[in-house]
């Protein structure tokens, strides 16, 4: 199993973090030893423009977009950026996609939310055809390149890209989507994994491996993870408590949300009703109190160097094969301390590749 950190948003405002601070995570994660750095985005920082520049204060970490937005950008214009980026990190990039949900696709993108698998599946096809430099003709259901009856034509990329296989990685959360990643991907990202309920992920990539009639060698199964190092174990919880209330109870509408659905089917179905219910009627801090203390220590890493070591042997069992680090840091200091912390634990567990 390999270490990665997934960077928070940039930012002044609420949770958002400083560019030179994230990018001091990454030059103490590079020298760690740990294996990728990943940017995120919703609909505050993108993910790109951090990693354009995090390529030029880094020569060996791997750098990923965990995700690019499929409803943001067009497949043509996300393979220019992932050549782009490839070629600016010497071959270091990694390009994970994601289809957001539908406050965002709709709300933010306006882009229509209906039948995303799908979606996603033309959108891969698209972006590594293009990234093979062929001639983009395509004619799905969801993408019809060039259109039809008009003076478009089928073109392909304008330059040549320090690979024409950039690996390609899938954020999902329900199972039909992962079973997609398992299919059409290299790597699956997932958030809130628990490895008490591993082997149900790492069955549903199984299937969808099979699909093609492969098996999940050489596959990467990533785990964002909240980490908070210390020997006050709640105090630790409540580091990551704001962050996991926060997508359980607000990261989509009551109708759609698929980390309160995860949530529910790994065990706390009530809870996660409750904490929904009370962030959607704006009582935060209720919901935020309502978080069981037993869901954060399942799918964070909390405590010493020992218990997070503990922990990790339990990831690497149930099938991660790199586990990347998410920090709530209060200073700088203390994310540095914290990285160094997991990887002294990473020594410890004896699961490292």
């Amino acid at each position: 199993m390999r270490l990665g950190l997934n960077l928070r948003y940039l930012g002044n405002l609420g949770a958002g973090a400083p560019p030179r601070e994230s990018a001091r995570y990454v030059r103490e994660a590079e020298r760690l030893g740990f294996s990728v750095a990943w940017t995120a985005e919703v609909f505050s920082s993108d993910s790109v423009s951090l990693l354009g520049w995090l390529a030029a204060q880094t020569s060996r970490i791997e750098l990923g977009t965990a995700a690019m937005q499929i409803p943001a950008r067009s497949p043509a214009m996300t393979a220019m950026t992932a050549a782009t980026l490839d070629l600016l990190s010497e071959g270091r990039f990694r390009l994970g996609l994601g289809v957001s949900g539908p406050q965002v696709a709709e709300g933010w993108h306006g882009a229509r939310f209906d039948k995303p698998l799908a979606r996603t599946r033309e959108y891969v096809d698209i972006v590594r055809m293009a990234l093979q430099r062929k001639a983009v003709a395509y004619d799905g259901e969801h993408y019809c390149l060039p259109l039809p009856e008009g003076p478009g034509k089928a073109l392909q990329l304008g330059m040549r890209p320090r690979r024409r296989h950039v690996p390609l990685y899938l954020a999902a959360v329900g199972p039909a989507n992962t079973r997609l990643a398992g299919e059409i991907a290299d790597g699956w990202l997932s958030v809130f994994f628990q490895p008490e309920f591993g082997h149900e992920s790492v069955t549903e990539l199984r299937t969808g491996a099979a699909r093609k009639g492969g098996d999940l060698q050489g596959f990467d199964v990533v785990a964002a993870v909240p980490v908070a190092a210390g020997g006050d174990l709640a105090q630790c919880a409540d580091r990551v408590r704001t962050f996991t209330t926060h997508y359980v109870g607000g990261m989509g509408s009551r109708r759609h949300n698929f980390y309160h659905q995860l949530m529910a089917r790994t065990g706390f179905p009530e809870e996660a009703d409750q904490v929904q219910k009370l962030y959607l009627a704006g009582r935060l801090r209720a919901a935020t109190e309502a978080m069981p203390e037993e869901f954060l220590d399942r799918t964070a890493l909390l405590g010493s160097a020992d218990r997070i070591a503990d922990r990790l042997q339990a990831y690497a069992e149930a099938g991660v094969t790199t586990l990347s680090a998410m920090i709530f840091p209060d200073h700088a200091e203390q994310g540095i301390a914290t990285l160094r912390t997991l990887a002294e634990a990473m020594d410890k567990a004896g699961v490292g590749d």
